[in-house]
C-alpha cells in the first residue's frame, strides 16, 4: 500500500463551514502522536497557525481564517504521513510542517523517499534543498554542502555514512575537520591524538550518538570502522572502500580541501561541509572553502548544495537570528562603501 493511501485511511478532513474545519483521525496510535502528551502538539500547532482547536475522541475541530485553516490541514496531513513513515513526532516537524515549502502531496512523498532508516529512529528530509543532499550523499562520489548552523549538514552526512557502513557497503567511516578553534593548536592541547580532536568532533558524535546508541558507536571506533582523524593526517592517504566526511571546512585552505578530495579511492565517498559565515581563521581570507566550490561546481560527479536560512530545522529563532546577521553583514558593507 502506498504511504498515500495510508494517509487517505487515516485522516478524513470535512469543511463545515468557511471558518471551521473537522478531522478525524481513525488510527488511534496516529492520533495520540499527533496530538502529543498533554496536547501539546496540538496546542503548539494552534500557536503557529493562529487558529482555535478543540480536541475530542478521534475528532479534532479547527476555528479561524480561511487561510489559516487551510495551512492547518496540510500541517495535520503532514504529520499524519511523517508518523506513519517514521513512527514519530517531534517538536521540529510541528514547526516544519506549517513551512509553506513542504506542504504535502504527490511530488512532495519524494521527499519522504529519500528516508534513512537508523536503528534509534528514521530519519527524513525536513526540506527540499535536504532532499536534494541526501540523494547527492547516496548517488555522488564527493558532495560540498554550503550553509548556515542548524540545516542538518553534519547530521544527514552522518546518518548515511552509518547506514552505509551497517549495510557493509563501506569498510570504514572517516570523521575529519581542521584543528582550528580560536587560534588553539592541537600540539597544546592535552591527551593522545582521539583526545585533542574528540572536542571539535562534538557535534558528529552527538549525532552518532542520537541516531545508532553510544555502545553501538563505541565499538566500531573501538574496531576502527569508524576513525577519527584531523585534517592533517588525510595527507598521503588513498581513501578506498569509506565514507570520509570533512566537516567545518569554512577553516580549512584551499590546499587542504583539494588535498582531502584528492584522496579518494576505489568504492569511497567524500563529504565537505561548511559554513562560509563561521569562519575561525584569524586572516579569514584563507578560507578555500567558497574558492573551492567556485572552482569544482562545473564537474558533473560533484554534486554542490547550497543552504539557507530556509532550511535551519532547529528553533525557528535560528533562522530569523542568522537573517539578522547577515542583514548586519551587509548594512556593514554598505556603511563601508557609502565612507
Amino acid at each position: 500500500m502506498s504511504e498515500i493511501s495510508k494517509l487517505e485511511q487515516s485522516l478524513i478532513i470535512k469543511k463545515i463551514d468557511p471558518k471551521n474545519i473537522n478531522i478525524q483521525i481513525t488510527n488511534n496510535e496516529v492520533l495520540k502522536a499527533i496530538v502529543g502528551q498533554f496536547n501539546q502538539n496540538l496546542k503548539y500547532l494552534e500557536k503557529l497557525t493562529k487558529t482555535n482547536v478543540f480536541f475530542r475522541g478521534n475528532s479534532i475541530t479547527c476555528k479561524g481564517q480561511k487561510e489559516y485553516l487551510e495551512v492547518f490541514s496540510q500541517a495535520i496531513r503532514f504529520l499524519v504521513n511523517k508518523f506513519l513513515l517514521t513512527n514519530i513526532i517531534e517538536k521540529e516537524d510541528i514547526v516544519l510542517s506549517i513551512k509553506n515549502n513542504m506542504t504535502l502531496d504527490e511530488s512532495n512523498i519524494k521527499s519522504f523517499s529519500q528516508l534513512i532508516k537508523t536503528p534509534r529512529k528514521s530519519v527524513i528530509a525536513r526540506s527540499e534543498k535536504q532532499s536534494d543532499y541526501i540523494k547527492a550523499l547516496k548517488e555522488n562520489e564527493i558532495v560540498m554542502s554550503l550553509g548556515p548552523a542548524g540545516t542538518g549538514k553534519s547530521f544527514l552526512a552522518v546518518s548515511v555514512a552509518i547506514t552505509l557502513l551497517l549495510e557493509k557497503k563501506v569498510e570504514r567511516v572517516i570523521l575529519s575537520r581542521p584543528a582550528v578553534e580560536a587560534g588553539e593548536k592541537l600540539g597544546f592541547l592535552p591527551g593522545d591524538m582521539k583526545e585533542k580532536v574528540d572536542p571539535y568532533l562534538r557535534p558528529l558524535y552527538d549525532a552518532l550518538y542520537e541516531l545508532f546508541g553510544p555502545d553501538k558507536i563505541d565499538k566500531k571506533i573501538e574496531s576502527g570502522e569508524i576513525e577519527i582523524a584531523p585534517l592533517a593526517f588525510m595527507r598521503g592517504r588513498t581513501l578506498k572502500n569509506c565514507f570520509a566526511i570533512l566537516d567545518e571546512a569554512q577553516n580549512a585552505t584551499e590546499t587542504q580541501i583539494k588535498m582531502f578530495l584528492t584522496r579518494i579511492g576505489e568504492n569511497s565517498k567524500l563529504v565537505v561541509n561548511g559554513d562560509p559565515s563561521q569562519i575561525d581563521l584569524i586572516n579569514k581570507k584563507d578560507s578555500g572553502l567558497i574558492k573551492s566550490r567556485n572552482i569544482l561546481k562545473d564537474i558533473n560527479e560533484i554534486k554542490v548544495i547550497e543552504f539557507d536560512h530556509n532550511d535551519v530545522v532547529r528553533h525557528p529563532l535560528v533562522s530569523k537570528i542568522i537573517q539578522a546577521y547577515k542583514k548586519k553583514s551587509t548594512d556593514d558593507k554598505n556603511w563601508c562603501n557609502f565612507r
